[in-house]
């Protein structure tokens, strides 16, 4: 059995012979109690140079510098290593060749029967590891000097907890503390009592860690109190492992720099009311020329009509109301226009499919531009439906294919087109409209085109290129306006000499189901009631003498009232009202929709029809009307009005 032991024994020591052999990241090698070498494996020579044969017996200290050997390093190391069981170190050892490598060295004590019976020696070259330690120092270093040159910027570190560990010479300018005065503190210091009452310090670390950065603006307290409007980052810092250490934080003085934008801006809004004044100047310049044509001409008919009345001429007659009522209907219009320029006109938006309008004004638009002028149309298969005003629409496409026609007077081509848009956030950003679904309906023409500071001012009001007399310039402003109330965009794609594009882009309407027409702008014959009583609410006299007249001839009775508050005590007398028509505007501190909601409250679900010169959105709910409302714009044929109110009564 001892045999078998010894046997196994030697068999074990040449196993790990073998093993050391093979390790050649490492010199593994053995000293006798003087120093000298025993043993030497395959990393001892790849590292130091020496073969086996040229090493052993020769004593270690010829791997250390002439410094060394000369301070006693070899020596001190042995010793230390005998008496505490181990010496490790780092430091330069010279290879055979002279040059040197920067080591890793641990030696143990071998001891046998309690003796001291010699060393295990392992060194490791660690110069590669060494010399990216130093790099990342100097860069450390470097760093540091540079962050602490920086002035412009507050630089400095936080621990977990948001306490300052360091300070950059930026900081203590930007903020007034010392690196002294504040190392230590929790950087909630710099906030507000505000924000600290609010928790923003905490949520600010939090947002940090859980992002990797926060970043954000806002007023910062300094050392004397003052407080300045800064931007802010924080970055988290993480170990290799992912655990939090600390957070890199930056801070921007933008005091100046906002001071300056609130300076811009309340020049912008100068500027922009200088603008204002300018264009409230042209408007009512071009206003009162219009208009002045206009009751001139109604004026006129009138004179005429009565002085032919006079002297018997009554067959004259209709020719004076046919020119009265034609220049009346053409004030109408450009009322519109004014409205829609400046969005203020109600809207009846419906679910409208623009292929079905623009196949159904085809005819129409043919006869307007004349024989000259060859139009093709583009619709695109599978158009989505849209949400808007149908006749205004179509007063739109009508008034862009006129100036289409007029651009060409040699004659050329028009091209009406749709198609279905996506809109992203970043065009939408560009063209100030909101990201998402669009129709787009487009008229194309081959005509003149257009220069850049005529469409800088295209949807200017009043503002025309047309000869005096040939147009108002209320044409694309009208466009505009109702494109922008129905919340879509226009936009004016031309190059002088070749034509222009004009495009609507109207949002899509999500509902299932087919368009519904718009009303036919038309006028219609007085429609015969069925009985039933109307309240009329307006301040003018004439305007409530012709509507009650009107309806007594269709066979409603009807009751005045010169304002809300007489309306009110109407409604509350307890007769039973069928419809209230009430004008939008009245005076006495109740306007038309505040008497239509108090009318609600009394009579649930009573009918309303509002009559309006000026169409206050703010009044009939922001330009769209609540069920069981209807909305009729003045001027009007009081035919028409007799029409509306039996398709009120009569349908719902």
């Amino acid at each position: 059995m001892p045999n078998n032991d010894h046997r196994n024994l030697k068999l074990s020591q040449t196993a790990a012979e073998q093993l050391v052999q093979s390790v050649v990241d490492y010199a593994i090698f053995m000293l006798d109690t003087d120093g000298r070498i025993q043993s030497w494996n395959t990393g001892a020579e790849r590292i130091k140079g020496y073969t086996a044969g040229e090493i052993i017996g020769e004593h270690f200290s010829r791997f250390y510098t002439e410094e060394d050997r000369a301070a006693g390093v070899p020596e001190v190391a042995l010793k230390q290593a005998a008496e505490e069981g181990r010496f490790h170190a780092e430091g330069w050892r010279v290879r055979k060749d002279g040059r040197r490598f920067w080591a890793m060295v641990v030696i143990d004590p071998i001891f046998e029967n309690g003796k001291l019976a010699g060393f295990a020696k392992v060194t490791r070259d660690i110069t590669h590891h060494r010399e990216m330690q130093l790099a990342a120092l100097e860069g450390e270093r470097r760093f540091r000097l540079l962050v602490q040159g920086v002035t412009d910027y507050a630089i400095y570190m936080l621990d977990p907890e948001g306490k300052i560990t360091n300070w950059n010479t930026g900081a203590e300018r930007i903020k007034g503390y010392s690196a002294a005065e504040i190392l230590g503190q929790h950087f909630s210091t710099f906030y507000t009592i505000e924000d600290r009452e609010a928790g923003l310090p905490q949520r600010v670390l939090e947002a940090a860690a859980r992002e990797g950065r926060y970043e954000a603006e806002g007023w910062r307290v300094r050392k004397n109190g003052t407080q300045f409007w800064a931007n802010v980052i924080v970055d988290a810092i993480r170990d290799d492992s992912g655990q939090l250490v600390g957070f890199a934080k930056v801070t921007r003085d933008l005091t100046e720099r906002m001071e300056i934008q609130r300076q811009l801006e309340q020049s912008r809004e100068q500027l922009f009311q200088a603008q204002k004044m300018e264009a409230i100047g042209q408007l009512t310049g071009g206003l009162a020329h219009d208009f002045n044509n206009l009751l001139t001409g109604i004026s006129g008919s009138l004179d005429l009509l009565k002085t032919r009345l006079a002297q018997g001429r009554v067959d004259e007659l209709p020719r004076y109301i046919t020119s009265a009522q034609g220049a009346a209907k053409r004030a109408a219009a450009l009322t519109h226009r004014l409205l829609a320029f400046a969005r203020r006109q109600t809207l009846d938006p419906k679910p409208t499919n623009a292929n079905d309008l623009v196949t159904g004004m085809e005819e129409m638009i043919r006869r307007t531009i004349g024989p000259t002028i060859e139009m093709e149309t583009a619709l695109a298969i599978g158009l989505w439906t849209t949400i808007c005003d149908a006749n205004q629409l179509e007063n739109a496409i009508l008034n862009l294919c006129i100036n289409a026609k007029d651009a060409m007077p040699d004659g050329g081509r028009i091209t009406i087109e749709t198609a279905n848009k996506w809109v992203d956030d970043q065009i939408a950003k560009e063209r100030d409209m909101r990201p998402g679904q669009y129709i787009q309906v487009s008229v194309s023409d081959t005509g003149t085109g257009m220069p850049p500071d005529v469409v800088a001012r295209a949807f200017d009001p009043f503002f025309t290129t047309k000869p005096t007399g040939e147009g108002t310039g209320l044409g694309l402003s009208m466009i505009y306006g109702f494109v922008r109330q129905s919340n879509g965009q226009v936009r004016i794609y031309t190059e002088v000499g070749k034509g222009t594009t004009v495009a609507m882009y109207l949002p899509r309407h999500w509902l299932s189901g087919k368009a519904e027409e718009g009303e036919k702008m038309v006028d219609e014959p007085a429609h015969q009631g069925s009985g039933g009583t109307v309240l009329v609410v307006d301040d003018e006299p004439l305007i409530r003498m012709l509507i009650c007249e009107v309806l007594s001839d269709s066979g409603y009775r009807t009751i005045e009232a010169g304002n809300g508050a007489t309306g009110l005590q109407a409604l509350r007398a307890g007769e039973a009202i069928d419809l209230l028509i009430t004008d939008v505007g009245l005076p006495g501190g109740m306007n038309g929709r505040q008497l239509a909601d108090a009318a609600r409250e009394i009579h649930a679900g009573l009918k309303i029809l509002f009559i309006t010169g000026y169409a206050e959105n703010a009044a009939v709910g922001n330009g769209h009307l609540a069920p069981g409302m209807h909305v009729l714009t003045k001027p009007f044929v009081m035919e028409k009005l007799a029409a509306k109110v039996t398709e009120i009564l009569q349908n719902e």
